[in-house]
């Protein structure tokens, strides 16, 4: 059966639950947290999305999972690049890990 459309299931709670974890995350960082949230602040609305069939009927699950590794590694670059460019990399950062994410996502059966 071919999908017709996403259904994401992420609330409005969950939204405020990671908004407060990662203010509080980079207080605690001094700021560097800030290079590995979009990985998560981004992946968490991803893997909450359903793909439906024409009547909204789930038939498939998106997830995405990218290690750690992976997203230090990426972290790290984009980090000297912020530096070097006096914070205007980060601004190009979201977009890469978007396109990143997007990349990495599997759908599965429901």
């Amino acid at each position: 059966m071919i999908g017709n459309g996403f259904k994401c299931e992420f609330s409005v709670a969950e939204a405020i639950g990671q908004l407060i974890i990662w203010i509080l995350l980079s207080i605690v960082t001094l700021g560097l947290a800030l290079f590995v949230l979009p990985y998560y602040f981004l992946k968490a609305p991803i893997n909450r999305t359903y793909l439906t069939d024409r009547d909204g009927i789930k038939i498939g699950k998106l997830s995405v999972e990218v290690n750690f590794a992976d997203i230090l590694g990426h972290a790290l670059v984009w980090f000297l690049l912020t530096i070097v460019t006096l914070g205007l990399a980060y601004l190009i950062y979201w977009p890469a890990v978007i396109k990143r994410l997007l990349n990495a996502v599997k759908v599965t059966e429901v």
